[in-house]
């Protein structure tokens, strides 16, 4: 059994300092890594970046992350990366990382994503300029995700998970105004999941939207945005490809 740990959209500024490190300080107790979903930062200087390091280095888990588009306002995403990966965050984009579990190869590919919309509801490329590089870019955020899930199949990893910042079904925003739909995933990503193969996708960004979801495909989709748990973070029991369950670990209880 692999226990997985995950929030996003904790959105740390200054004044934040110590608000999650001690519930993330009992991690070991319940979890065997901790996911974060982006929107890390209010603004995204690198000095909010540092007060997240401080929160999460040093953790008895290993930390995987994405950005979020908070993380990119301030235009260092860069800078607020370099200062996550100091702290120890395995911090990826189109990439992948393995976490040892018991023995256990437990493989982790990421990418911030972007918006588009889901199936029938969805931009194309096609018109202006500025719309056909919109859903390219979404397109390169997805196939980025693919390659790098792919590559976890090849070495080996029996259990793979995909950790975005926008959400790959619109399950999962059930709860936010269907006309923002469009800004808060795309079905791109749900394809390259489905396409490469995952036991889990987990998943921020949607802060009014609903926790479960599922691909067309059969992958369980969790938005872990934190005001949608309502705690530091929820964990999940992954055995092999079957449905994770949520655990009731009080260490994972906040606000």
């Amino acid at each position: 059994m692999i226990r997985v740990a995950a929030v996003g959209d904790i959105h740390m500024g200054l004044d934040s300092q110590g608000l999650l490190r001690p519930a993330f300080d009992t991690l070991s107790d319940c979890a065997d890594l901790l996911l974060l979903a982006g929107d890390l930062t209010r603004h995204g200087t690198p000095e909010e970046a540092r007060v997240v390091a401080e929160e999460v280095g040093g953790l008895p888990v290993p930390v995987v992350a994405v950005l979020g588009n908070h993380d990119h306002h301030d235009e260092k995403p860069e800078e607020v990366t370099a200062v996550l990966r100091a702290a120890g965050v395995r911090v990826v984009e189109g990439q992948s990382t393995v976490v040892e579990v018991d023995g256990a190869r437990v493989g982790v590919a990421g990418t911030k994503g972007f918006g588009g919309g889901f199936v029938g509801r969805s931009g194309s490329e096609f018109g202006e300029p500025l719309m056909k590089e919109f859903i390219r870019y979404t397109r390169r955020c997805a196939d980025g995700l693919r390659t790098a899930l792919d590559e976890l199949a090849g070495q080996g990893c029996g259990t793979r998970i995909a950790l975005t910042h926008f959400s790959p079904v619109p399950d999962t925003l059930a709860g936010e105004p269907p006309e923002i739909y469009p800004f808060l995933g795309s079905y791109l990503l749900a394809e390259a999941i489905d396409t490469a193969g995952a036991d889990l996708a987990v998943h921020g960004h949607a802060h009014a939207g609903t926790e479960h979801g599922m691909t067309s495909g059969g992958v369980p989709v969790r938005n872990v945005a934190q005001p949608v748990i309502r705690r530091a973070f929820s964990v999940y029991h992954l055995h092999g490809r079957e449905e994770p369950t949520t655990a009731s670990a009080s260490a994972g209880a906040f606000g």
